[in-house]
């Protein structure tokens, strides 16, 4: 018998240690002969600990479990058992393409790993020329994850035509943004799935040395990623390329690309100005692939498939699947793969179930704490990047924060503006004067003082056009979102005052 308790950083917080070590105590009491995996999470964190018993070929679920119940799941007793893991509604009706081997496999064992399909994409890569590497993924429209969405098939071309002595594969593995947590999920659940993405990079683009740039705060991946880089490279699966950790100190900007690159090398988190671009001028000023998690994750599903199968899903401009990271205020909070496309009413309501408070939904943040804020109006907006951007939003990494009706959208817009100016480092103006300016502009307007308001308006303006990376610029998207969509908020406070 096998039986997957997660060692996930969300189902360890809920107990599943201690859950884990029930498991051996009551296998040796019983005279079981049990096999226990420390797997990823399958994403459902209201479930979590979720234990699953494999048995008879098929595995069923229990959850969420406590160290308590883990004598009657054994006995096959338990009240928490949920029935076979692959008909658990919320998987059954994902398009699990990145995320397909996390919760399923041992996330450090390779032979598991190959055993699943991994390899795959890598094997068929190495018998490509690298142009036609870099095209098959351009052609399958894959995007990055992380932010803006840039063509990932683009920046790779450009690496590769770019000259140099030596190139890198960097992966952005700063994972900041609130309510976001796809990365932490796949590093720790599928760690080789992003190092063989890399590995299918570094062939691509002709580079042979990779960096795995990680927040200090991601305690568990920075563990399992560091083992997994040790046995892919004691195993010798892509010689000529490996993957080294490096970890941050947890400053939000280096989640941007170029003030990443400046921590990478050991200098102050500062963001650059560009031109010279990363991919012509990055890492000690080689020209550097720079990706985010989930972008390189999911190449070696594209190679493994081909470049039209993964082409075939999503809408418009926005190809292939998005991991949902569905947080905040809502019933049904985790991480749901599914094809761009899909309504916000249907990811909130249908597939989050509405508020965990049963109020109504009043608001959802879309894209991080700089992105902007929906009403229940925009919620029949589909899901991709054209799309949002012509709303006046941005999906950045698929964060999805849920509010109910109790929020007040003025302190959420004094949030995001206080953020920036934590946050802020300094290099540019706007940014680090314009952010102060801001927070103390909103509260005049929280003391009543309406004739703050076009001032504020004219300070996001400033900060949208004169920021050089995407912390300044994007400050105003939560800011003017909360005050065009949400004026009541804003108004209340100046009745208050009077």
């Amino acid at each position: 018998m096998k039986v997957y308790v997660p060692r996930d950083a969300a189902a360890r917080a809920l107990g599943a240690d201690a859950v884990a070590a029930a498991v051996v105590r009551e296998a040796a009491l019983r005279g079981m002969a049990v096999t226990l995996v420390r797997n990823g999470s399958r994403g459902m964190v209201w479930l979590e600990p979720l234990v699953e018993v494999e048995a008879g070929g098929e595995r069923r679920a229990f959850g969420p479990a406590t160290a308590a119940d883990v004598g009657a799941i054994l006995d096959g007793t338990s009240a928490k058992a949920l029935g076979p893991v692959d008909d658990l509604p919320w998987l059954r009706r994902q398009t699990r393409l990145t995320f397909a081997r996390v919760g399923v496999i041992d996330p450090l064992s390779l032979d598991d790993y190959a055993a699943h399909g991994g390899l795959a994409g890598l094997r068929r890569a190495l018998d490509m020329t690298p142009a036609a590497l870099v095209q098959e993924v351009t052609d399958s429209g894959l995007r990055g994850r992380g932010g803006a969405g840039f063509p990932t098939g683009i920046k790779w071309k450009t690496v590769a035509g770019a000259p140099g002595p030596q190139k890198y594969i960097v992966c952005n593995a700063d994972e900041g943004d609130s309510g976001t947590f796809a990365d932490r999920m796949l590093m720790e659940g599928d760690p080789f799935t992003l190092i063989e993405g890399m590995a299918i990079a570094g062939h691509a683009v002709g580079a042979t040395k990779g960096y795995i740039y990680i927040r200090s705060e991601y305690p568990d991946a920075i563990a399992v990623m560091t083992e997994a880089a040790r046995i892919w490279v004691a195993a010798r699966v892509s010689p000529g390329f490996d993957a080294a950790i490096r970890v941050g100190a947890g400053a939000y900007v280096c989640g941007e690309e170029t003030a990443l690159l400046n921590s990478l090398e050991g200098k102050r988190g500062v963001v650059r100005a560009k031109p010279p671009l990363p991919a012509l001028e990055g890492f000690l000023g080689r020209p550097t692939v720079v990706n985010n998690v989930i972008s390189l994750a999911t190449v070696p599903v594209i190679l493994a498939r081909g470049a039209a199968h993964y082409r075939d899903f999503g809408l418009g401009r926005s190809r292939g699947t998005i991991p949902l990271q569905i947080a905040g205020n809502v019933q049904f909070g985790g991480l749901f793969e599914a094809a761009f496309g899909l309504s916000l009413s249907q990811i909130v309501n249908d597939i989050g179930g509405g508020t965990a408070t049963g109020r109504p939904v009043k608001a959802v943040q879309v894209g991080g704490p700089l992105g902007a804020y929906f009403p229940v109006a925009k919620f029949d907006t589909p899901f991709g990047y054209e799309e949002y951007d012509k709303q006046g939003g941005l999906i950045g990494h698929a964060g999805i924060v849920v509010f109910d009706d109790s929020v007040d959208m003025l302190a959420q817009a004094r949030f995001a503006m206080e953020f920036c100016a934590i946050e802020s480092c300094g290099k540019c103006t706007p940014c680090r004067i314009g952010a102060v300016r801001g927070v103390e502009t909103i509260d005049r307007i929280a003391a009543g003082d309406a004739t703050a308001i076009p001032l504020l308006t004219d300070l996001c303006d400033t900060m949208k056009d004169g920021s050089l990376c995407a912390l300044g610029g994007f400050t105003p998207f939560p800011v003017m979102s909360a005050l065009t969509h949400f004026p009541d908020d804003f108004a209340r406070h100046r009745k208050a005052a009077e």
